[in-house]
């Protein structure tokens, strides 16, 4: 992304800035729904702040927030989903180099530039409907999603750019900031530890009720 940035002004500034800006109006959202639906419901508090406690209206109000969520997750799945593609499709054309199913391209429209293998066409659609049945096969929403986020923030929210801050800036060993920043991964460590064994403890509890392709919010 930062390539495709123009310049002036640098492009590094402009994605720093960028950055910024982004994971603060993200923070500022998440941290308004988290605290504002615990401060009112407590451990009550529904994983579905749209229509998880009884409140459905304005209907317009309620669509057009769904409208959004939708819009927003057909977007992050595109984009999620594009390292996958490429890690396997290069594979494949590495493996099988030779066969027309994996490199052949065909152009679809005539005189456009878009053209898409047998291959391309079959591993994607299959990757999105194994995924989708999937989704739909896992209960417990909120429990699986809170899993996977805590699975997945320490290791890549704050243990490698901590990291990787360190050893470009060089921050010595036991210093002031090293104690700073050791002390902010070991804590979020632990959060991270904490939420892992609620969501599992919340998915073994659900599991008693679990109904295969049926949906527990």
């Amino acid at each position: 992304m930062q390539d495709t940035v123009k310049a002036p002004p640098a492009e590094n500034k402009t994605m720093r800035r960028a950055n910024l800006l982004g994971v603060s109006t993200t923070t500022a959202f998440y941290m308004l729904c988290g605290c504002l639906g615990y401060a009112a419901f407590g451990n009550a508090a529904p994983g579905n702040m749209l229509t998880g406690f009884g409140f459905y209206e304005p209907f317009w109000l309620i669509d057009f927030a769904n409208i959004c969520i939708v819009v927003h997750l057909i977007g992050a799945y595109q984009l999620y989903c594009q390292p996958i593609y490429a890690a396997v499709e290069k594979w494949a054309a590495a493996r099988w180099p030779g066969s027309d199913f994996v490199v052949r391209q065909y152009h679809p429209f005539a005189g456009g530039n878009f053209s898409v293998s047998m291959f391309k066409l079959v591993w994607r659609t299959a990757f999105v409907a194994v995924s989708t049945v999937l989704a739909i096969l896992m209960p417990f929403f909120n429990a699986i999603l809170g899993l996977l986020g805590a699975l997945a923030f320490w290791p890549l929210t704050v243990y490698f750019p901590v990291e990787m801050y360190k050893r470009q800036s060089k921050v010595e060993r036991f210093s002031k900031k090293w104690v700073v920043l050791q002390s902010l991964s070991f804590t979020c460590f632990a959060v991270t530890v904490a939420v892992t064994v609620a969501s599992v403890q919340g998915i073994t509890q659900s599991l008693n009720n679990y109904v295969p392709f049926k949906t527990k919010l």
